[in-house]
């Protein structure tokens, strides 16, 4: 059977920036309220931590103070995804050689590709490395679809062991769980959907909302998972208005916003992306 990286509630977690770079020590603080408030993950690197603006540097000091910071106590998975195949497979390396537990690949973006070439990039990573790789379909952000036949192929690949599914669409997503079954694990990537994924037999969420609210994401897919469905459904409809919020704008626009007036410091995203518009 293939390694479950995590169950339960992932955080895709922001990057704070300042005028020299990182703020490790305001990322350092903010991985500790993560941790002491029951995350069962930490995803970085990935969109909501604005990869595509970083440097490979960058990522690699975001990358080493995360394993830092969680000390081996929950998994850490940095996202390695690129629209050029090399470079993807040389970032995923050097989060294979830092420590992490697995990695998360994004499609090719703008160049995009065939279903044939999708599977000719993610094979070519997962030949190049020996953790666990979950693929991440976002098609309103890459504009190119993972079908479920496709992932059916990829699911044969050893070291791909999971998805994060957020093309929006449950028959998609019912498919490639009728398709893979254990051999794909499914992640939800659209907080809104993390209990109807759950009930096609998702493993939990790689949660924008958990940044806020860590323990009641953790506590909603455990519910789930544990098997009260009547509270974990009313978790995830009480929740909506909020998600909605930080959907509002481009992620990771809201939740920077939101996360300084909850106290933390991490600044305003990166250009092409701007501040909060009121």
């Amino acid at each position: 059977m293939k390694k479950i990286l995590f169950k339960g509630a992932g955080s895709a977690v922001p990057t704070p920036f300042d005028e020299n770079g990182i703020n490790i020590k305001e990322l350092k603080r903010f991985l500790k309220f993560q941790i002491e408030n029951e995350i069962d993950s930490l995803i970085v690197c990935g969109t909501t931590g604005e990869s595509s603006t970083m440097t490979r540097e960058e990522k690699t000091e975001v990358i080493k103070c995360a394993l830092e910071s969680s000390h081996g106590s929950i998994p850490i998975i940095a996202g390695t995804g690129s629209n050029n195949t090399k470079e993807a497979i040389e970032m995923s390396k050097i989060a294979e050689n830092l420590g992490v537990d697995g990695v998360l690949v994004v499609t090719p973006y703008y160049n995009k590709t065939t279903q044939a070439g999708l599977i000719a990039h993610y094979r070519a990573i997962s030949d190049n490395i020996s953790i666990p790789i979950i693929l991440y379909n976002v098609p309103s952000r890459t504009g190119l679809n993972i079908n479920p036949e496709t992932c059916l192929k990829l699911s044969k690949i050893e070291n791909i062991v999971a998805i994060k599914e957020a093309s929006g669409n449950l028959s998609q997503v019912a498919q490639i769980a009728h398709l893979c079954g254990d051999n794909l694990r499914i992640y939800s990537g659209n907080d809104d959907q993390t209990i109807p994924i759950c009930s096609l037999g998702g493993l939990g969420v790689i949660s924008v909302l958990s940044n806020l609210k860590p323990k009641y994401t953790h506590d909603m897919v455990w519910d789930f998972l544990n098997g009260d469905i009547e509270n974990a459904r009313k978790k995830q409809l009480d929740c909506i208005p909020l998600i909605n919020e930080l959907f509002s704008q481009v992620n990771p626009i809201p939740i920077k916003a939101k996360l300084n007036e909850f106290g933390f410091n991490f600044g305003i995203p990166r250009l092409p992306l701007v501040a909060m518009e009121k």
